[in-house]
């Protein structure tokens, strides 16, 4: 019996009697309030509880031999899919032109709406096609870095003429009925959409996107020199790799467009290798990267043609970002201390209340029974 009544004084939360507790309108309304209140805060820390956060780490760079993969969605609005080429390189001198790799084009007209799809390769297999017959025939799709203006004066059609007579008849059907096709499609407005994936070395280099696949006459019949090479484009899309939750790719949603002017546009990338690790310890490799860019208009005296340049550049340091989750025990401890101090609150605010109640209606009573 001594050790229950020992027990007993231990107790911090002593009953009253029934008959001594007083239930009050104000107190209801307190109480109600102070429930509405924890069950909003409950919900809250429930679902801080359940929402991950991300801490990031950094390591040396230790991957060597694998592919980068570059996603690319752009729409260049003056320039129709036949003139437009995807060119790569890198440092280790692997040059490509007319990349096949999951490339597709998609011919736009004048509103932005698609009218046509061609796979990159299908230019690949006209180029094999047309050296089949000779190296003497000049064929559009012959590639070249440099292109050199043959009409300075600007005399386009005395210059025309005269360069047919150079050739000899070089040109053959295929690339008179080139030239025909583009102009036609420059007149009628058409654009290009390019979108896919380039799968390239894991070294710095460039690739490109301008009319460097045709053959110099071709380009110089088509346009009339390269300022008037329009190279305005709207990058859609420009990452290294797949997404992952919070990540920013600077360049998407950018818009260049030019009036009257023309030059090389020129994105200087430095990416970082990045690894996402999931909750459930699944790990995406990806890349993350920061951009500066750069315009250079086009002069009378470049031998240059416009063309909108990615160069790109690998960091040496990886960036692993994990998904983690908040332990249990600091859920229960962040809850019982909301939770308690609402009920601490209301309790003070429902004594409060009761005290001016009385105060305000103990006067009242007291003038009646006199």
């Amino acid at each position: 019996m001594g050790v229950r009544q020992a027990l007993k004084s231990f107790d911090a939360f002593p009953r009253a009697e029934e008959h001594l507790l007083q239930k009050t309108q104000s107190g209801a309304l307190v109480s109600i309030i102070g429930l509405v209140i924890m069950a909003m805060l409950f919900m809250h820390e429930l679902r801080y509880y359940l929402t991950t956060y991300t801490v990031h780490q950094m390591s040396v760079d230790l991957k060597r031999g694998e592919t980068l993969p570059i996603h690319i969605n752009m729409t260049f609005p003056s320039l129709p899919c036949d003139v437009l080429s995807v060119d790569a390189i890198d440092m280790s001198g692997k040059h490509e032109v007319d990349l096949d790799t999951n490339i597709w084009k998609l011919r736009l007209n004048s509103h932005g709406h698609i009218i046509g799809t061609e796979y990159l390769s299908d230019l690949v297999e006209k180029e094999h096609a047309a050296h089949k017959h000779g190296n003497q025939v000049c064929t559009p799709y012959e590639h070249i870095d440099v292109l050199e203006d043959p009409w300075p004066d600007g005399d386009k059609d005395h210059h025309e003429h005269s360069l047919e007579n150079h050739l000899g008849g070089a040109f053959d059907q295929a690339a008179e009925d080139m030239i025909k096709k583009v102009k036609q499609a420059l007149s009628n407005g058409e654009g290009c959409r390019v979108y896919g994936v380039l799968d390239v070395q894991r070294v710095a280099g460039n690739f490109h996107i301008s009319v460097h696949g045709l053959n110099i006459y071709v380009a110089q019949m088509i346009f009339g020199g390269s300022k008037h090479v329009n190279v305005s484009h709207i990058i859609h899309d420009l990452s290294f790799g797949p997404k992952y939750p919070g990540i920013h790719n600077p360049l998407d949603g950018t818009e260049r467009i030019l009036h009257d002017t023309s030059g090389v546009f020129k994105y200087y990338v430095k990416i970082v290798p990045t690894e996402y690790k999931y909750i459930w310890k699944e790990v995406l490799p990806t890349n993350q990267f920061s951009v500066t860019e750069y315009f250079s208009p086009m002069k009378d005296f470049d031998r240059s043609w416009p063309a909108v340049y990615f160069l790109y550049d690998l960091s040496p340091i990886t960036v692993t970002i994990k998904e983690e989750r908040r332990s249990f025990l600091h859920f229960i401890t962040r809850l019982c201390a909301v939770l308690g101090g609402t009920f601490a609150l209301t309790g003070m605010l429902d004594r409060w209340m009761f005290r001016l109640l009385e105060a305000l209606t103990k006067p009242k009573a007291r003038s009646v029974l006199r």
